[in-house]
């Protein structure tokens, strides 16, 4: 008898909660398949953006790499319309790096003062990386060298010749350079002092730092 009444209520029981469900299904079922659906819809939309990020970043990169190429074969009218065209419809940072690397070929081509412009626009661009437009800076600032005079430079290359920045050597250099270059050398020798003073700077710009300190002594006019 025990055994019915057990068998009896665990099918009350089952009712019960077929019942439950049911209503809660009727309540509230549509707005249950509408999350699963959001579900779905999400996660095909993020493997499709990883898909397309990833592709796009691909082919931009390769893009990227031909023109180089081209470049390094001289053929430099065919690597700025590709880098150009890579400019407008690029991926990432790939529009920015074809803008960087056309200007340096306006530059070989001996359009310095564009190349500087572009450079320089490119650093005062908020909207980069930082690291990008201090490259940027710095690649004006070495321009600027040749064709600039020494406060060109220095509004260039002077913020970034800081301890704590990494481009703080190059920096340096370039302003130690363009010193020379006004015939400045007390403030050469102070920037050329600081390259060599340093413990992180490269070996290869430290003994250049060297050798143009030396010729300033030998000079006697760093007095």
């Amino acid at each position: 008898m025990a055994n019915q009444d057990d068998s009896f209520i665990r099918e009350v029981n089952e009712e019960l909660r077929s019942e439950q469900v049911k209503a809660v299904w009727t309540r509230f079922g549509s707005v249950i398949i509408g999350i699963a659906i959001l579900i779905v819809i999400g996660t095909i939309g993020k493997v499709g953006y990883e898909y397309w990020h990833e592709t796009s970043a691909s082919q931009s990169g390769d893009q990227f790499l031909a023109a180089l190429t081209l470049s390094k074969e001289n053929k430099t009218d065919e690597a700025l319309a590709a880098l150009n065209t890579l400019e407008k419809d690029g991926y990432g940072a790939y529009p920015v790096l074809a803008k960087m690397r056309a200007a340096t070929l306006q530059a070989q081509k001996g359009d310095t003062a564009a190349a500087v412009q572009v450079f320089s626009d490119i650093a005062k661009d908020a909207s980069l990386p930082q690291a990008m437009r201090d490259a940027a800076r710095m690649r004006a600032a070495y321009l600027l060298v040749d064709t600039g005079t020494y406060e060109q430079v220095s509004a260039e290359a002077e913020q970034l010749a800081v301890p704590a920045n990494g481009l703080r050597h190059s920096a340096r250099e370039a302003l130690g350079l363009a010193a020379y270059k006004a015939g400045d050398m007390a403030k050469a020798k102070t920037w050329f002092q600081q390259i060599a003073d340093d413990s992180e700077t490269p070996r290869n710009l430290a003994n250049r730092a060297q050798m143009l300190l030396d010729l300033i002594t030998a000079s006697g006019k760093a007095s």
